[in-house]
């Protein structure tokens, strides 16, 4: 049987989108990550600059999420984060959500998977999991709580 561990739950700050409109799959957006926080039971830090999300926007609607971001845990550590998901509600909503409005994350569905790459020693136990995360996208910054699947 599958279970769920809680992980951790970060804050990643983010810049204005970089757009492609209309491309033959639909709109790109390049989001880069600034900076931001995490913090969970097993490990704590912050979100370095330089990440990004890539999002293709299909024509359904439907915004096809792949970030790549790096952490650094309060020891020292650092390591990466690569995520793919969906985000997607109804049109009023993610034209509230695209425009900075607040939005409660129940209102749509932002849902995400991610695997990590760490070095040998205290955090490699990352190396070994998949983590499935359930976001809320705010003005400048995204919101993910993540859990270790088990």
């Amino acid at each position: 049987m599958i279970g769920l561990r809680p992980l951790f739950e970060l804050a990643a700050d983010v810049a204005a989108p970089q757009i492609t409109p209309q491309g033959p799959y639909g709109t790109r957006r390049f989001i880069p990550v600034t900076g931001g926080r995490f913090h969970g039971e097993r490990l704590s830090g912050r979100l370095l600059p330089g990440g990004a999300d890539c999002q293709l926007i299909r024509p359904d609607g439907v915004a096809e999420l792949d970030v790549r971001v790096t952490f650094e845990t309060e020891d020292g550590v650092i390591f990466l984060m690569k995520g793919l998901g969906l985000r997607h509600g109804p049109e009023d909503v993610m034209r509230r959500v695209a425009a900075g409005e607040p939005v409660p994350a129940s209102a749509y569905y932002f849902r995400e998977s991610m695997i990590f790459e760490a070095p040998a020693g205290r955090y490699d136990w990352l190396n070994r999991l998949i983590a499935i995360g359930q976001g809320e996208r705010r003005a400048a910054s995204v919101h993910l709580a993540l859990f270790e699947v088990l």
